[in-house]
């Protein structure tokens, strides 16, 4: 069984030099790892990073004009090759030592796809973070759950994993953040379960990097709705 695990990266040249590292250290059993960077016309030093790193386990592509997230996994998706896919952020606030317990329930045919919930992690950690993502999270996700009749905690996690049949026949459509309501949403429209398992999370703040804003939230809401209604 192969995992192919998408780095989408913009502007990370503090961290993916260590997220590289904490991915390729990963011990999964039986299961062969592909990993997959796509920098998004990075205006640092990760371009340059990247570009000199002489490792061919890795599959390292280039934008070459900023796009955004959700673009950056839709190229990567286009070179992967695995049987499950895993979406891992090119910074420190989720640690790929979860990969084995993301993986599980798809690996013993639970469930086609699985999403790491932040919640607890969050709500212990609350008074070092910013909270309107919190809140904002939390409404997002109350809607989700209401239109698609749905039972998540998390719906803008960074951590999916899905088979790789679950997202073949997908056409997805988003560029930058939009890409967590859009998935979410086709997922659930087609009838697959999301199954949950809780993961740690250390939040960033904008002076640490942290780039989702008020404005990626409205437009969640927006997409949450519009593919209730239209694909």
């Amino acid at each position: 069984m192969k995992l192919s695990i998408i780095i989408p990266v913009y502007n990370e040249e503090k961290h993916i030099l260590e997220v590289i590292n904490r991915v390729k250290k990963v011990k999964l059993n039986n299961i062969i790892k592909e990993i997959i960077i796509v920098d998004d016309f990075s205006t640092d030093s990760t371009k340059k990073i990247l570009s000199e790193l002489k490792d061919s386990s890795l599959k390292i592509f280039f934008h070459h004009k900023n796009h955004g997230k959700g673009a950056a996994i839709r190229t990567a998706l286009k070179h992967a090759t695995g049987d499950i896919i895993l979406i891992q952020d090119a910074d420190l606030e989720y640690n790929p030592i979860e990969y084995e317990k993301l993986l599980k329930p798809i690996v013993e045919n639970k469930t086609k796809v699985v999403y790491g919930s932040r919640i607890e992690a969050i709500r212990k950690n609350l008074k070092n973070m910013y909270k309107l993502h919190y809140f904002g999270n939390l409404f997002l996700t109350i809607i989700t759950n209401i239109l698609y009749g749905a039972k998540i905690t998390d719906m803008e996690t960074g951590y999916k994993v899905f088979r790789i049949e679950v997202i073949k026949n997908i056409k997805l459509k988003a560029k930058r953040f939009d890409f967590e309501p859009e998935i979410t949403a086709k997922i659930l429209k087609k009838g697959y379960k999301i199954t949950e398992v809780p993961i740690y999370f250390v939040g960033r703040k904008f002076n640490e990097g942290k780039k989702i804003t008020w404005k990626d939230g409205i437009k969640a809401l927006y997409y949450l709705i519009k593919y209730r209604i239209a694909d």
